[in-house]
């Protein structure tokens, strides 16, 4: 009886090492390869809707054959519009993705520096995150001064999304939202603008201030990075290899619409097993 029981809890320790092993997609980072060169990514754990959306439209081969479609250098390379795997030079891209968005999911130690790894979306108040279009940060370094110039925008921009979701205002927000829809060129617009706007003042001066952590600020000023998207656009991973891929990108030349004249596309994306 004895021996039968130890062998049993033999078994059951192997079991459990067996399940230890890290087989899951977590354990893993994505190579993108490029007509350029290969980027591999790193997912973060902080953000995992964005994370299990990425890694799902990357099983489902979603961004093999797509271009770089916006690309502008000291600040970043976006990618992601299913258009554009079929878009004729003259296309203008950027418009489209998959029927749903991400809620945005902002993580205090995760940050724009160089080589994030950030999702693309449109004014929406609720700063939820486009299906499948993102970025890649290359930036630029800042100084003190400069980056203090960014971390007014922030908070301006904080201030804003507040007032604009704040249920007192949804009237005007509303109102706006449909003159767009019927009249662009309404006047209109621009005095609801105006009014948010000074709302948008009142709360700036009465709320406590966004402020860069110094470990954030010490990386804006040696790696570099993009600042003023901090709090505004979910950031859900980064480069741990490829970073010169993204600097030649980014040196691409372009047209007026930061559309790269000699196509950059996207040859294949795939998970591979985490080296470093």
């Amino acid at each position: 009886m004895k021996y039968s029981t130890l062998i049993l809890l033999v078994i059951a320790i192997c079991m459990g090492c067996t399940t230890q092993t890290p087989t899951n997609d977590q354990a893993q980072d994505v190579e993108l390869v490029t007509t350029v060169g290969t980027i591999t990514i790193r997912l973060y754990d902080e953000t995992p809707q964005h994370r299990d959306n990425f890694i799902k439209l990357v099983k489902d081969q979603f961004y093999d054959s797509i271009l770089f479609h916006r690309v502008i250098e000291n600040f970043m390379i976006q990618t992601g519009d299913p258009d554009s795997r079929t878009a004729a030079s003259s296309d203008t891209l950027g418009r489209s993705d998959l029927p749903y968005t991400i809620p945005a999911e902002f993580h205090p130690d995760v940050f724009h520096k160089k080589g994030a790894l950030g999702a693309a979306r449109d004014n929406n108040p609720e700063r939820a995150s486009s299906s499948t279009q993102f970025y890649i940060v290359q930036g630029r370094a800042f100084t003190d001064s400069l980056l203090d110039v960014q971390l007014g925008r922030v908070n301006d921009w904080l201030s804003m999304n507040r007032v604009i979701n704040d249920s007192a205002n949804k009237s005007l927000v509303d109102r706006r939202s449909l003159l767009r829809e019927e009249n662009p060129d309404s006047d209109s617009i621009r005095i609801i603008s105006d009014q948010l706007s000074e709302l948008a003042k009142i709360d700036l001066e009465n709320s406590p201030k966004y402020q860069y952590p110094e470990d954030h600020r010490e990386a804006y000023k040696t790696l570099g990075g993009a600042p003023h998207l901090d709090q505004n656009y979910t950031v859900f991973g980064e480069v741990v290899k490829g970073l010169e891929i993204v600097d030649k990108i980014a040196a691409t030349a372009t047209n007026d619409l930061d559309r790269p004249i000699d196509d950059v596309r996207i040859i294949n994306v795939r998970l591979v097993e985490r080296k470093f």
